[in-house]
Order: C-alpha cells, then sequence, then structure tokens
C-alpha cells in the first residue's frame, strides 16, 4: 500500500517548442520544455484524464494499477481505480483520503502530513517554478518527446529525483518519482483534457458504512 506524501510542485508564449539548432544548447533545450510544461498546467483550472501507476520496491513484487485522475485548483485531486475497482485516493484541500475497499478500511492525513508518493504531481496545477522548486536539471530525447530529471533542492522530501516526458506542446505524458528509499513509482498519462468541468463533489470523500477510520499522526 503506498504511502501518503508531501505536496511539492511541478507560462510560455509560444505553443509548441522551436527545433534545436544544428549543435543544440542542452540547457536551452531544458528551459524551453520548463517553460512549456509552466504555461500549460499554471494557466489550468482543472484536469482530467487516464493514468496508469507501477510501483515497485526492493524485495517487494511490482504492482501496477489503473483509473482517471482528476484536478482543480488549488490542491484538490481525486484519483478513481478502475483496477483496483473501488479505490479512491482523494485531497481536498486540507486533508488526504486513501480509501481501500479490499481493506474496508480509509487512511485520513492533514495536506502538510501527507507523504504520499503522487506529492510531485502537484505540480500539474500548482503555481509552478522549476528553478525555485529544483536544483539541477537532465535530459535525453526520445521520439515522442524529451525526458527530464530533476533533482530537488530540499533534501528533506520524501522523493530524491523524479523523471519526467514532455511533448513539445509541454504535456506530461510519463512521470517517474524515484523515493529517498529508491522506491519508485511511474505513472503513465493519455486523454488529457485541460479545464475539464468538474463538481466540488469529486473531492469529498463520503465514507462508506462501516468502513473503518484511521487517522495519521505527525511524526516525531
Amino acid at each position: 500500500m503506498l504511502r501518503f506524501a508531501a505536496i511539492s510542485a511541478l507560462a510560455l508564449a509560444c505553443a509548441a517548442i522551436p527545433a534545436p539548432a544544428a549543435d543544440p544548447d542542452p540547457t536551452q533545450a531544458i528551459n524551453l520544455t520548463l517553460k512549456s510544461i509552466e504555461a500549460r498546467y499554471n494557466r489550468a483550472q482543472s484536469l482530467k484524464l487516464d493514468f496508469s501507476e507501477s510501483y515497485s520496491a526492493s524485495k517487494r513484487l511490482s504492482q501496477t494499477e489503473s483509473g482517471v485522475l482528476y484536478l482543480h485548483k488549488p490542491g484538490r485531486m481525486r484519483w478513481e481505480y478502475s483496477s483496483p475497482a473501488g479505490k479512491i485516493f482523494l485531497a481536498d484541500g486540507k486533508e488526504t483520503w486513501l480509501y481501500t475497499p479490499e481493506n474496508h478500511r480509509a487512511e485520513r492525513a492533514s495536506l502538510k502530513l501527507s507523504e504520499d508518493d503522487r506529492a510531485p504531481l502537484a505540480f500539474l496545477l500548482g503555481k509552478l517554478d522549476f528553478h525555485k522548486e529544483f536544483q539541477s536539471f537532465e535530459q535525453h530525447s526520445e521520439d515522442s518527446g524529451l525526458w527530464i530529471t530533476a533533482k530537488p533542492k530540499s533534501s528533506t522530501l520524501s522523493y530524491a529525483r523524479i523523471d519526467f516526458l514532455a511533448d513539445p506542446e509541454g504535456r506530461i505524458l510519463k512521470l517517474r518519482v524515484t523515493n529517498q528509499d529508491q522506491s519508485r513509482i511511474e505513472y503513465a498519462f493519455s486523454n488529457e483534457q485541460l479545464n475539464a468541468p468538474v463538481t466540488p463533489g469529486l473531492f469529498v470523500f463520503r465514507a462508506p458504512p462501516g468502513v473503518e477510520i484511521i487517522t495519521a499522526e505527525a511524526q516525531r
């Protein structure tokens, strides 16, 4: 079962990244991509997309899950799983909830206490400045876009680095989060809808009858 995580963040004037020169400057290519991502997601008020996620850790079998993700500013998200059916991860702006039907249990935590591996996805709808949040960037090209590796400035976060694949329009296609313990969660996104219509009720957790509620406590 995935752990709860801290929220951390992931404007441009052009719609596509210019073609690189004969001898492209890697720093320039990275900066153009970062600006494309910032422009796309900082302007969006809501987002809907399909996702698949795969979690792996030492001495633990890899597990893959999928569903639909809804996000809405500020700080609200709903992961609605089709596999496993009924599982929900929700952030309402103040608290996070993880509901697992097979355990008939819901885990609640303050958003500030949250240590869920989904935290770096807050960049999708955050007021993001990559150079403020991350200290270094590396890149390599792929047919569908540019892979960028970013390492956060803070060493106290639950994750040590993120790798993401973005297309020329700044759309995030894949995201890989490597945690401090070297466990890893990978996401693939498709069918993205910017400013998709979402209702406030999507971000309210309603526990089914008889579900056990567990509240996470601050770590000492």
